[in-house]
């Protein structure tokens, strides 16, 4: 129900435009006042969001770890320094294949349940939800990119890299660009996983839903112009130039189309930084991505704790609890402290 509920929204979402086009000729609303809107919506939210992530407080180390720490023995105990940084250099390399190459999700496993001689617990290595996610996220960034051609003049140079990489198997006229085809695909197989795997489904929410719709839906609007309307290019980018330049200049040579995917776009810039999206700025600020193990190398001190209260540390710890602690077994890194005052004195 949830995903019906997202995909009834999006789809009202297509039509409010087309009525507000061609019935209603609300042109500049839908060409200039909405998209502006939308991206002043976007950039105050992602900066607000941004500054409040990183004035909150991280009281601990709290890095996710997966290999083994800095031993006093690296020939036996070699230091995993990806996965168990302790350094800024091995922390900074390890974000970089975070961001870069979504290192974690490749090493990603799956687990499932077999019933043979009783029940048992069986990890497999999977692969298929990192390289939906990567060709997802590379075409989705690739494809953005390649938009800037209708917003600066003279065009990037990068730009027209991009397109003939992009294009470098031409199927017909339009050129097809690869990253068309991998977004689109990319969100469908996103999409397949929550609404197929029923464990995934279980704990998926329209929230989950709905940016993946609306993503399908920007893809799909984009490529419809591109392939079947054939908008006038000429008077898209003066429409475009305009909004940068603040010479707002609506031509009539723009169709509905144009105008349905403008809208689509501008509710993703707007819901952008309110929602789940937001894990592209959030992961460079993630304590368990971006912060050294270095607990056992340095003294962190809690920036919350009470000056008033004095720190007690093992060593004392030790020595005022050693009597019943090795009374009940447990080891002491000073075995004097075990011994009683008046035996020790004797």
């Amino acid at each position: 129900m949830n995903a019906l509920y997202s995909l009834l929204f999006v789809f009202l979402l297509v039509l409010i435009p087309l009525f507000g086009v061609d019935a209603a000729h609300l042109r500049s609303i839908f060409g200039v006042c909405i998209p502006m809107t939308a991206f002043i919506i976007f950039l105050v939210g992602f900066i607000y969001k941004v500054i409040t992530w990183a004035r909150s407080a991280v009281p601990f180390r709290i890095p996710t770890t997966g290999g083994q720490f800095k031993s006093f023995d690296p020939v036996l105990f070699p230091q995993n320094k990806l996965d168990c940084p302790q350094t800024g250099a091995q922390t900074f390399f390890r974000m970089v294949l975070e961001v870069f190459a979504f290192r974690s999700l490749f090493r990603n496993t799956a687990v499932s349940l077999h019933e043979n001689n009783g029940p048992v617990v069986a990890y497999k290595s999977s692969k298929w939800l990192w390289l939906f996610a990567i060709t997802f996220h590379y075409s989705f960034f690739i494809v953005a990119l390649r938009h800037l051609r209708l917003f600066l003049e003279p065009i990037p140079f990068f730009v027209h890299g991009l397109e003939f990489v992009d294009g470098i198997l031409q199927i017909g006229a339009p050129t097809m660009y690869l990253t068309d085809a991998g977004l689109v695909l990319g969100v469908l197989l996103l999409l397949g996983r929550r609404l197929i795997n029923p464990r995934i489904n279980y704990i998926s929410y329209a929230s989950d839903f709905f940016p993946l719709f609306l993503i399908l839906a920007v893809a799909l609007s984009g490529i419809y112009m591109r392939y079947y309307a054939k908008v006038d290019i000429m008077a898209i980018k003066e429409l475009t130039m305009g909004l940068v330049t603040f010479h707002y200049h609506v031509p009539d040579a723009i169709t509905a189309p144009f105008f349905v995917h403008v809208f689509l776009v501008s509710v993703l810039m707007a819901y952008f930084p309110f929602s789940k999206l937001m894990h592209m700025p959030g992961v460079f600020l993630s304590p368990t991505r971006n912060m050294p193990n270095d607990t056992r190398a340095k003294h962190h001190v809690n920036p919350w704790n009470d000056p008033k209260i004095m720190a007690h540390a093992y060593a004392d710890y030790e020595k005022e609890f050693g009597v019943p602690m090795a009374e009940a077994g447990l080891p002491l890194d000073n075995p004097e402290n075990g011994v009683p005052h008046d035996e020790a004195d004797a």
